[in-house]
């Protein structure tokens, strides 16, 4: 039996048999006398990198040892160094030519920030895609400026790639083989670039700036800017930490309500959650794409902040990384869809109008009241757009507060009421028939018009949009008075009728051909700056019983006018 041996390569322990050992030892030193003395240290680094990520991926586990076989496998990859002794570009062909051992790995998605602008992220997708970077720049700008998303997904991948830092990474980039050849010449590449830099720079020029004492007077403001910028840096990740933190977790706390809603009462959920998404989507559903769809990108904000904060903070792996955005985008996609449907399902509007005459005297005042229902709200005022109830019957129904009313002129003589239940659906006649589901009651006793102030629809015809809008038509000189509530169902032309405007108890208007006025408010425009007194009277239930007018003429004459009218 053979001895076995421990060894650290690339960073990695393996256990390796004693005769693949000294291969693998004997292989190292030809491959070292076959390099030149530039950048002959981190080539081998590189190497040994290289063949330890070959040996990973053929040992099933930590246990397993490194025989003559993986050492064979390995060097047939890597290619004897005798076939890499160059002297010139012609013979490197014919070399790499001649051998059929190489081994093409696929392309790897790194950030190419050699070639990069800011991250290297459009410079690294270039190289993985096999396209011009100049493309993929004005791509990213015109999501930017056009739908907002740009900076967004640069960040999301300027996380999630990792950056082409050793050789063996960048030859991975921009899918070219790895092995002795190309390692070395790649490093020999950068030794180029850096003479040819350095052959470029005004050395006289350098030399007097030394002299002078200018390098040191550089390196320190240098060295300041440097420190507000990673100063500043700090605050900034500080802030995306707090912001990102605290939509973190309340996107989780959200989404495990959403998620484990089965186990609370139905009245709660009915009542209570409500969500954008169509009520056919499973709220534990729901909760799974909130918490996917908006919480991982939450989570990458959390570390990039994290990363601004502290320094050498320890990566969370690349399988990690690949793994959420995989999952991140299968949500999103899954959430754009839901959205397109339910989009769908409000793209056209249909409208059901009954028309109700109003048969008073003319001299009588239009009472205009709303009223509630105690079963579904004790409230009398409008504060829920829609939710799921259920009625006397414990039948389930959509109970909506999506009630208003504008008062409008008419040249008819006799006052009328346009009652017109609104829906939305996928085609005209489908929101058309939606809307004739929509229940809604009122009544007309006597000179008093009560409306209620919610509608009501099953729950199978879905909540889309149903409202209930009401218009009220009154002649010239109708006389009318509204209760409390009617101003949080009010939607009349502020021009028209701004009953906002009077801060009167129980006013009493009057309709105008242009304008409503009231009779018993003291607006501004109702007390005009004439030398004249009125006197109006009205009983404890607000009904006008006289009004009286007294007028100054310029010639000390006075008249009087004496309106009565009748309410019962």
């Amino acid at each position: 039996m053979n001895k076995t041996i421990s060894i650290n390569l690339g960073g990695f322990f393996f256990h390796i048999d004693e005769d693949a050992y000294q291969k693998l030892s004997r292989y190292f030193d030809a491959v070292k006398r076959s390099l030149s003395a530039d950048g002959r240290d981190e080539i081998m680094k590189d190497i040994e990198s290289r063949i330890a990520e070959l040996f990973q991926e053929r040992l099933k586990n930590d246990k397993q040892v490194v025989g003559l076989t993986e050492i064979e496998e390995v060097i047939t990859i890597m290619g004897q160094p005798e076939d890499y002794k160059i002297d010139d570009e012609k013979s490197t062909y014919q070399s790499s030519s001649s051998s059929t051992n190489f081994y093409y790995p696929s392309k790897r998605l790194y950030r190419d920030k050699e070639n990069g602008m800011l991250g290297g992220v459009m410079a690294g997708l270039g190289h993985y895609l096999g396209i011009d970077t100049l493309w993929l720049r004005i791509i990213m700008v015109i999501l930017f400026f056009g739908f907002g998303t740009g900076l967004f997904v640069y960040i999301v991948l300027w996380i999630l790639v990792p950056e082409a830092v050793t050789t063996t990474q960048k030859l991975e980039m921009k899918g070219e083989p790895i092995t002795i050849s190309n390692i070395e010449k790649k490093v020999k590449e950068g030794f180029d670039d850096i003479t040819s830099k350095f052959s470029n720079i005004d050395h006289e020029k350098i030399t007097n700036s030394a002299k002078s004492g200018a390098t040191k007077i550089g390196s320190s403001i240098e060295e300041v800017i440097t420190t507000i910028f990673k100063v500043f840096a700090k605050i900034i990740g500080a802030f995306i930490v707090f912001f990102s933190g605290i939509g973190l977790l309340g996107i989780i706390i959200t989404s495990i309500i959403m998620i484990f809603s089965s186990t609370m009462p139905d009245n709660y959920i009915l009542n209570n959650i409500q969500t954008p998404i169509g009520l056919e989507t499973p709220l534990w559903a729901q909760g799974m794409l909130l918490l996917l769809g908006f919480g991982i990108p939450l989570f990458f904000l959390l570390i990039l902040g994290l990363k601004l904060m502290v320094n050498n903070l320890r990566s969370i792996g690349n399988y990690v990384k690949y793994s959420l955005l995989a999952v991140w985008l299968i949500a999103v996609g899954i959430i754009i869809s839901l959205g397109i449907n339910e989009a769908s399902q409000l793209a056209f509007e249909g409208k059901s109008v009954q028309k109700e005459v109003i048969t008073i005297a003319p001299t009588d005042t239009l009472k205009i009241k709303f009223k509630n229902n105690d079963f579904y709200s004790k409230s009398n005022y409008r504060h829920h757009d829609f939710k799921i109830t259920q009625d006397e019957g414990d039948n389930e129904i959509i109970y909506s507060n999506n009630v208003s009313i504008e008062i409008k002129y008419t040249d008819e003589a006799t006052p009328y009421m346009l009652i017109e239940k609104l829906a939305n659906g996928k085609s005209t006649s489908q929101a058309k028939k939606r809307a004739e589901k929509i229940k809604y009651n009122y009544k007309i006793e006597g000179n008093t018009i009560v409306l209620d102030n919610y509608l009501l629809t099953a729950v199978e015809n879905k909540f889309r949009g149903q409202e209930v809008e009401i218009y009220l038509y009154l002649p010239k000189g109708t006389i009318f008075q509204t209760d409390e509530s009617y101003s949080n169902y009010d939607r009349s032309d502020y021009d028209f009728f701004d009953e906002s405007e009077y801060d009167t108890k129980n006013p009493v208007y009057r309709v105008d051909s242009d304008k409503i006025k009231c009779l018993n408010c003291l607006a501004e425009e109702n007390s005009e700056s004439t030398d004249s007194s009125s006197t109006i009277y009205y009983d404890d239930n607000g009904d006008l019983i006289k009004k009286e007018v007294k007028i100054n003429e310029t010639d000390s004459t006075k008249t009087k006018e004496i309106i009565t009218i009748k309410t019962k």
